[in-house]
């Protein structure tokens, strides 16, 4: 397979293009679900995919003057060598429990999966740490104690299933530390990419990344993120992440071979699609009564 590998990496581009959010996570799944890949190989591919992937929008963000440098070294010092213990991790799993869906390494990701759910669902209302002004955050010996422990644990779940270099860091420093939003996701996506390039590095000298597979991945989504970032999509981000949470949550629960979950995730499905026409009915509704209150133009 090449063509498929270039779509996919196409749509999960242009995804994280328009929308700007974590589309990435969707990778994992995609290529243990669909592809058929061995649950290690495809978190090392997904990890050294996105160390790619990420480093554009980090280089941008770091243009931008969007990145709080002294927290992102911060949080690295945890999260550089905690994801490789997770990589360590991964492999003594692979050999010992086997490798296949149904396998140890299989469970963590599919756990991980419905975690990052709930850190994208949380991070629609949780607000409450996010300044308005772009004041100078200057990091106290605490600051810097949390960081530390906020990139350790964090960063041995992204070595181990390739999930939450885009939810959970952002999640927490919207918590816990005062900076603006554009700060937090600049921040963010450099810190992830540091992140992920240590971590695909190790998968790489383990021998649990697919560099066909991802050399196709990138052909596809370097091209969909550059293009799909000039276009703006008119749909709430809110509704957009919830949707991706359920996606991520219906994917985690086919991994954790959750009894009855081909009608959990039919009925799932079937709750995304229906609340999808709703929102669909609703916008087109709002449209029509603001074209028919406008004034006509002057003849």
């Amino acid at each position: 397979m090449t063509w498929q590998f270039s779509l996919t990496g196409l749509l999960i581009g242009a995804l994280v293009g328009l929308t700007g959010m974590g589309g990435g996570s969707l990778m994992t799944p995609i290529l243990v679900i669909v592809f058929g890949f061995k649950p290690t190989y495809a978190v090392g591919t997904d990890i050294l995919h996105g160390a790619v992937f990420k480093t554009f929008g980090a280089v941008r963000h770091r243009r931008l003057g969007t990145v709080h440098g002294h927290l992102t070294l911060w949080m690295f010092a945890g999260s550089g060598p905690l994801s490789l213990a997770g990589v360590a991790v991964a492999s003594w799993l692979q050999h010992t429990y086997g490798d296949g869906v149904q396998s140890a390494e299989g469970y963590a990701i599919g756990a991980a999966l419905l975690l990052g759910a709930f850190g994208l669902a949380a991070k629609t209302f949780v607000k409450r740490g996010v300044q308005q002004s772009d004041a100078p955050f200057i990091m106290q010996r605490k600051d810097k104690v949390r960081a530390v422990l906020l990139g350790a644990v964090f960063g041995f779940i992204v070595g181990l299933t390739s999930v939450g270099s885009g939810t959970f860091f952002g999640l927490v420093m919207v918590m816990i530390y005062p900076l603006t939003i554009a700060k937090i996701v600049g921040t963010d996506i450099f810190h992830a990419a540091a992140l992920l390039w240590v971590a695909g590095f190790g998968h790489l000298v383990q021998g649990n990344v697919d560099l066909h597979a991802m050399a196709w991945l990138l052909l596809g989504s370097v091209p969909g993120i550059w293009v799909a970032s000039r276009f703006t999509l008119r749909l709430p981000q809110d509704a957009l992440r919830l949707g991706l949470a359920g996606v991520l949550a219906l994917s985690g629960i086919k991994l954790l071979n959750v009894p009855e979950a081909s009608y959990v995730i039919a009925g799932g499905a079937g709750l995304l699609l229906a609340a999808f026409a709703v929102w669909a009915a609703v916008e087109s509704r709002r449209r029509r009564t603001e074209r028919d209150a406008a004034p006509a133009p002057a003849g």
